[in-house]
């Protein structure tokens, strides 16, 4: 059995994951951040105080088993959300009538697994429980608008697991059996936030995803509360900057995902959004130690294909050079690229004049001290995608390589 370890954001290896699960001779882990803050997961962190569930279940989803009896039971229950505009009542309605009935059926899904109800219904009236009384607190009705159902399952398994959410993926994991195991890279509940070279600041991940802008990044940080956007933007840039690192919490690498790189034979750094989604899980502390203590495993980095409004004018050295600075940021350690990254997979795009496409500046990869394989990793089907077999060929044969 290969042990890999994929670090990755939610939607960011789904080509990449999908043909992992399918050698059964992979043991499959996925190391995912839960700084998400956006809609409906959003309201679940603003009422439950806890880290977001929208990425961990995003690949879990993926790691399903299709030969299930329920297979298609279990993807429905986790790509529902409720309608724009959904009622409150009717929803709450929906979530106790199940929770009180003997029904195998919830919000017209059938499942054949007497165990999936029961725990079902033991999160649900864990998250119905807990929202009572936390809407008398807040003094606020909860939002079901666009509002997924395996959040609110999450909320309630992660009451249930005394607020771990680490332990609460976990159940879900057994729950549905799933093919793969999903690790937040952190339990500690801290909010994201970002600073652009301008000045501008981005209060929240969702503003990191949704403010577009051609003005670069500066800095990703992870604070203890959401930062007064009243108060903040009248300070100078040296001030907001100051106020930022000094506010920075420096969270530590949760003990399954240490265990899981310690173990790993092949460490995959995904392509995917970066601020949001993989630089975030670069932050944690104990991270590039974990990784850089592994001498055996075989560590590639992914390459992004297409350009996106988070990495605006980034050519291909931009990407591994940005994972390299915020892996060295958490740990005292002065790691070289070669401590952190065996190989360095760049797309060979057909077409280099597409400003669509990540762009490869030889002369600036040349300097960077990793082994750099350059050649066509795209999907035939899905421009701008990666094509998952290929990746996996070509990591194969380094890994391969490798041994002998």
């Amino acid at each position: 059995m290969i042990n890999i370890v994929v670090l990755n954001g939610g939607r960011g290896a789904g080509s990449l994951i999908p043909s992992l699960l399918k050698n059964s001779s992979f043991n499959v882990t996925s190391i995912v951040n839960a700084y998400d803050d956006g809609k409906s997961t959003g309201e679940i962190r603003k009422f439950f105080d806890m880290l977001g569930p929208s990425d961990i279940r995003k690949v879990q989803e993926l790691m399903l088993p299709n030969d299930d009896n329920d297979y298609n039971s279990n993807l429905s229950i986790f790509q529902y959300r409720f309608p724009e505009n959904q009622n409150y009542d009717e929803a709450l309605t929906s979530i106790k009538d199940f929770i009180s009935s003997d029904s195998c059926n919830f919000l017209g899904i059938s499942f054949s697994s007497a165990n999936t109800v029961s725990q079902l219904r033991i999160y649900l009236s864990e998250f119905i429980s807990a929202l009572t009384i936390l809407e008398k607190v807040k003094k606020i009705k909860f939002n079901f608008s666009d509002c997924s159902i395996m959040n609110c399952i999450y909320a309630g398994a992660f009451i249930f697991h005394n607020r771990n959410i680490e332990d609460a993926t976990l159940s879900i994991e057994k729950l549905f059996n799933l093919r793969g195991e999903v690790i937040p890279t952190s339990i500690e509940n801290k909010k994201l936030s970002a600073l652009r070279e301008n000045g501008e600041m981005l209060y929240s991940e969702a503003e990191i995803v949704e403010l577009r802008s051609n003005v670069r990044i500066e800095r990703i940080y992870l604070l203890e509360e959401v930062i007064s956007k009243e108060s903040f933007d009248d300070l100078e840039l040296l001030e907001k900057k100051q106020y930022l690192d000094q506010h920075h919490c420096f969270v530590s690498i949760s003990p399954r995902a240490k265990i899981a790189i310690e173990k790993a034979d092949i460490i995959i750094y995904s392509a995917g959004t970066q601020h949001s989604s993989l630089y975030p899980t670069y932050l944690s502390v104990g991270l590039a130690q974990s990784i850089a203590d592994n001498h055996k495993a075989c560590k590639v980095f992914v390459t992004n294909i297409g350009a996106d409004y988070e990495t605006p004018s980034y050519n291909a050295s931009d990407f591994i050079k940005g994972a390299y600075r915020y892996l060295k940021l958490s740990d005292q350690r002065n790691y070289s690229f070669g401590d952190l990254f065996s190989v360095n997979l760049v797309n060979n795009s057909q077409d280099s004049s597409d400003e669509s496409y990540v762009q490869y500046d030889k002369d600036e990869m040349d300097k960077i001290s990793v082994p750099l394989i350059y050649d066509s990793f795209e999907s035939n089907e899905f421009r701008g995608k990666h094509d998952g077999e290929k990746l996996i060929k070509s990591i194969l044969n380094l890994y391969e390589s490798m041994k002998s």
